[in-house]
């Protein structure tokens, strides 16, 4: 191999002699991977096909003693770092244009102990590693809605998924993590260990540091479940969405809803004459004794017939992959999100005008629905902001790659969001693309933002990790 050439933080090339990339590949056990490498392009790739950057050199990790010593090699070399747990964030902060990315994708283990009811579960699994794993014994937490959503992002952002309203947002399941420093140490974080990084790490992303594990609190989840969707031909939103406001405000925990509005996919379990029609969904998954949910959501069955209704015992499993073929790897997708209070009609005439006017058959606006045990949890506990809120709207573009217009699904999603901000107030940081520094801090509130700021000049004062929703040093 030709000398090795990389980017530094400061945005300069660097090149490094083979002499020195073969010490520290002798000393590192997983995979590395540079420009030449033969499959370099396959593993460069992450979820979010629009994002093309090419990194000058991939360290995909092996165990924890890779990791020091990939944050050791940037230091001595003051490299650009990206990391990657799932690679499923839409900003695709895990690639830069020629740094080192820290790669933990196999570092997916799971491991589940249904005697204390926790799981350990390493920095790059997905939520399909974890949910295989807990519901063998019929044991979960909240995750993602999808099932190749990474683990680590998703927790380190706050995690909304199906299961909150009955057991919070994933960081409330969360016991600790294994976490290597900026220097390249290693320490523990949770309310006995480092309690203040604990606290930043549920809802201050990857600022702080790499979580290599982390320990999760398991509950009783299925594995059946009462789940699946209702689907209205899009002029009758206005009214879906009314009752929908009404019904989330008295459901029990148990009920985990969602609204969705877009083109009905074509799909086998959706009647023909309503592919590729505007729709509003409500996606139900409920939580607990199976007869009660019927009781339960018998009402928001019969308010008005369906065009389609696939709400049914299923297990808990197959509900998590439900949406998994709407948004597969390697589409282009672009999104902006808002958190919204409970529904005024106001809202939801914006919310029916602007979905109604979606470009793209992959398009989509999942309108998750927080409340019960969210809510119950002081918002000063932790890090993530916006328990107040009824719901998070993501409005999400999403076309082929080679369409030859993206401008115009990109246009959609920003006059979509403007039209909202009145109406808003923050954002979950998870479903934001790139931002500026002031959108991130208003996503935390000031009070909240100066003590992450503290926490980072703490942890990484030289922001060794800034490839993310960024919290500055000061």
């Amino acid at each position: 191999m030709s000398d090795l050439t990389l980017q530094t933080t400061a945005g300069n090339d660097i090149v490094l002699e083979d002499s020195v990339f073969e010490t520290f590949g002798t000393s590192f056990q997983g995979d590395l991977f540079h420009r030449n490498s033969s499959s370099f392009e396959e593993v460069r790739k992450i979820w979010n096909g629009q994002i093309t950057r090419r990194p000058g050199l991939i360290a995909r990790c092996k165990g924890v003693a890779d990791v020091v010593k990939a944050v050791r090699f940037a230091r001595d070399h003051d490299l650009l770092v990206s990391v990657r747990g799932g690679g499923h964030a839409v900003a695709g902060h895990a690639l830069s244009d020629g740094g080192l990315l820290i790669d933990l994708s196999a570092m997916n283990a799971v491991r589940v102990d249904p005697f204390g009811r926790t799981a350990t579960v390493q920095g790059g699994s997905l939520w399909s590693d974890v949910d295989i794993e807990a519901q063998h014994f019929g044991l979960g937490f909240t995750g993602g809605i999808v099932s190749h959503t990474g683990v680590a992002g998703l927790t380190l952002g706050g995690g909304i998924g199906h299961l909150m309203r009955k057991y919070g947002l994933t960081i409330d399941s969360l016991l600790s993590c294994d976490v290597v420093t900026a220097d390249g140490e290693f320490l523990v974080a949770s309310e006995h260990q480092n309690p203040e990084l604990f606290w930043g790490l549920r809802g201050g992303g990857g600022n702080f540091g790499i979580v290599t594990s982390f320990e999760f609190r398991l509950h009783e989840v299925g594995p059946t479940v009462l789940a699946g969707m209702l689907a209205y031909p899009m002029a009758e939103a206005p009214e879906v969405l009314r009752y929908f406001r009404d019904f989330v405000a008295d459901a029990p925990d148990e009920v985990g809803i969602m609204g969705n509005l877009r083109l009905a996919p074509a799909l086998p379990a959706i009647p023909q004459e309503l592919h590729e029609q505007p729709i509003v969904a409500m996606v139900v998954c409920y939580t607990g004794d199976l007869e009660e949910g019927e009781r339960v959501l018998r009402p928001l069955r019969e308010f008005k017939k369906p065009a389609l209704d696939i709400i049914m015992p299923k297990p808990y499993l197959a509900h998590q992959t439900m949406f998994d073929a709407a948004l597969p790897h390697g589409r282009h997708y672009y999104w902006k999100a808002w958190k919204l209070p409970s529904l005024s009609d106001a809202i939801i005439e914006l919310v029916v005008e602007h979905a109604s006017k979606i470009t793209s058959k992959w398009s989509t606006v999942p309108l998750f629905t927080q409340g019960g045990a969210v809510s119950r949890i002081g918002e000063d506990e932790t890090a993530y902001a916006g328990r107040w809120a009824a719901h998070d709207i993501n409005i999400v573009a999403a076309w082929e790659p080679d369409d030859p217009e993206p401008e115009r699904h990109i246009s959609w999603v920003r006059e979509f969001w403007s039209a909202l901000e009145p109406h808003a107030a923050g954002m979950y940081v998870n479903f934001m693309s790139d931002e500026s520094r002031q959108r991130v801090a208003a996503a935390y509130g000031p009070e909240k933002y100066a003590r992450l700021v503290a926490l980072k000049n703490r942890f990484d004062p030289t922001n060794f990790f800034r490839l993310n929703q960024n919290i500055e040093p000061s």
